[in-house]
């Protein structure tokens, strides 16, 4: 496993990661014992670094997370999240110093470690990246010491630019993939000048990336790729990369034709990701120790600079004018 640093706050971090919505809800069952073996197999083979949030099955992914951190010595950073769980989800509750901390202690005691590596708001209202009080609230749980670091997780393109304008924004994850190609612009060029941590998140677009989905793929009732395929539930953008499905179908195809030898379509979907030098760590999601391994081989591939103009003319042709204005 190739690792990389987290921009400038000392980590160096394995490049393929893991992230852990899957074992907490929203993908279908996964029973407790697959959700360990996911984990311990993604640490035994050079994982050091594990994604999850406060509302993630309720906190059921970050106790699965918080048994990993201490079974072992061996240093493990830990991202989580906080502020999905404001509700109604508004932005006055990011610049409530009270109530965010009680969230933390919560993700501290699921956890139990006695400081989170780093805490990511977790895609708030666009008001919050620009506002004062979002990074006096972070600052404070920073000097309490029950937060090393902070960053954000956002959906658009101008929040990232938004919240690294600020000195103390350590890490911004974003969706990032061959079907949503514009963070690689005027993001990336700033975050790397600024040092800033990129985080990729839907790295397969939603499973759309493995190529094994077709016109009558199903999903389980408590799959998001089931109710939340029109954005009922949080933005469209998190399911299929907010891709229309039967179009992205066909793009998926032509990307197929041009996947090289030795390569699965999501390896190359991955190993795509890992050309951008402004990455710091991808973090895929996994159903099994079986995709784990898989994702994981991806850091030892052979780069393939010669197939990064062919998928950005894919994206251009059939995606851009659809994708590149809404996020």
């Amino acid at each position: 496993m190739k690792l990389r640093k987290f921009g400038n706050i000392g980590w160096n971090v394995s490049e393929i990661s893991l992230g852990c919505w899957a074992m907490g809800a929203d993908w279908g069952d996964i029973s407790e014992e697959n959700a360990k073996d996911i984990l311990k197999t993604s640490f035994d083979n050079g994982v050091n670094f594990f994604d999850t949030a406060d509302v993630y099955g309720d906190g059921r992914s970050e106790k699965f997370v918080g048994e990993l951190i201490n079974s072992t010595s061996e240093r493990i950073y830990v991202a989580t999240k906080a502020g999905r769980r404001i509700n109604p989800h508004e932005a006055q509750g990011y610049y409530d110093k009270n109530l965010m901390e009680s969230f933390v202690d919560r993700s501290l005691t699921n956890l139990r470690v006695e400081t989170i590596d780093l805490l990511q708001m977790h895609c708030p209202p666009t008001e919050v990246y620009s506002n004062d009080l979002t990074y006096e609230m972070l600052d404070y749980l920073v000097k309490k010491g029950k937060v090393k670091h902070y960053g954000f997780s956002v959906e658009t393109v101008d929040q990232a630019l938004a919240c690294i304008q600020r000195p103390h924004t350590k890490s911004v994850q974003i969706i990032f993939n061959m079907l949503r190609l514009k963070p690689a612009e005027e993001f990336f060029k700033m975050a790397k000048e600024k040092n800033i941590a990129i985080i990729i998140r839907v790295p397969l677009a939603s499973g759309l990336l493995t190529g094994k989905m077709n016109t009558d793929s199903s999903f389980p009732e408590n799959d998001h790729r089931n109710y939340n395929i029109k954005g009922d539930a949080f933005d469209v953008g998190e399911t299929f990369s907010g891709v229309d499905f039967n179009k992205a179908l066909k793009v998926v195809e032509e990307l197929k034709s041009i996947t090289p030898e030795g390569f699965s379509l999501s390896q190359l979907a991955l190993k795509w990701i890992l050309m951008h030098e402004a990455v710091s760590v991808i973090i895929p999601g996994a159903k099994n120790s079986d995709q784990v391994l898989k994702n994981i081989s991806v850091s030892s591939l052979p780069d393939i600079h010669d197939l990064m103009q062919k998928i950005e003319d894919i994206y251009n042709s059939h995606l851009k004018t659809d994708i590149h204005p809404r996020w």
